[in-house]
């Protein structure tokens, strides 16, 4: 396991090189999360209007439950395509600009569009299987079928981005590469999220004692630390779902192609991909 975990803190490294050379590319993530904040506010000011949910997830919820995760990930998916887009093209020695990753997730849109949909549903049943009206077994039930899906789906924006296919098979494919590397990639994954998740910790600890140490001076000072801290920790989230967009590009390509990008030479992409024992 810690072998494992240390090839793919590698990748990471790897990733935050590639990052570091077209530092453009946390732009996708930014405007990404701009956007999901608009379409959250749009959602949630009839929810509380309207008490959408007062008596529980009924017929009603559960439309507007997948209308507002069919728009979050409809928005998530085309940026991540656009990340994903102008990291292949960094990757392969190109100098990618914003427009070469829109175009490169515009020209997917229909397929994009179908697999929001398809998450959607299955967001809308995992949040009824994860309900608290439900009992600890259900719940337990819908935690491991999402993360299940999670990993399940980890390479599908690669495959959506480098193959004309639809969503359905781009799930196929992206099953069939994870069985291929041998979950390297998930371990990968929680590798980035459990270092970032330590530094947002320590990040928010400095904050909150920055911020008291501010309020002693003066109320003014004090805001203006606590809104340049939440600042800060939203940041570090851009910055890590970059990281995890390049990530997901490299591994694709070396599964579909094993053939190393040149900003992941000296890395053992070889050993990320090796097949179960």
């Amino acid at each position: 396991m810690f072998e494992k975990f240390s090839r793919s803190w590698q990748l990471v490294k790897a990733s935050a090189a590639v990052l570091r050379s077209d530092k453009e590319l946390m732009l996708f993530p930014l405007i990404s999360g701009v956007a999901t904040l608009v379409v959250l506010a749009t959602f949630l000011i009839p929810m509380f209007a309207l008490r959408i949910f007062e008596n529980g997830m009924g017929a009603g919820g559960a439309v507007f439950g997948f209308l507002f995760y069919f728009c979050q990930y409809s928005v998530i998916i085309f940026f991540n395509c656009a990340l994903v887009g102008a990291a292949m093209i960094r990757m392969d020695g190109g100098d990618p600009t914003l427009a070469d990753g829109f175009n490169a997730a515009k020209s997917r849109i229909p397929s994009i569009l179908g697999y929001a949909a398809i998450a959607a549903t299955v967001g809308v049943l995992l949040q009824a299987l994860k309900s608290r009206d439900n009992n600890f077994l259900v719940r337990l039930l819908g935690s491991g079928l999402g993360a299940a899906w999670t990993l399940a789906t980890f390479l599908v924006v690669p495959v959506l981005v480098s193959r004309n296919v639809g969503p359905i098979d781009a799930l196929k494919q992206s099953v069939s590469l994870l069985k291929k590397t041998w979950g390297e990639n998930a371990i990968g994954n929680v590798g980035i999220g459990a270092a970032f998740g330590l530094i947002t910790f320590v990040a928010i600890l400095i904050a909150i004692g920055l911020t008291i140490v501010a309020s002693q001076v003066s109320a003014g000072l004090a805001i203006a630390v606590a809104g340049l801290s939440v600042i800060g920790v939203l940041l570090l989230g851009v910055y890590q779902a970059a990281l995890s967009g390049i990530y997901s590009a490299a591994l694709y390509r070396y599964a579909v192609s094993h053939e190393t990008p040149p900003a992941f030479q000296g890395v053992q992409l070889e050993q990320a991909f090796a097949p179960k024992a």
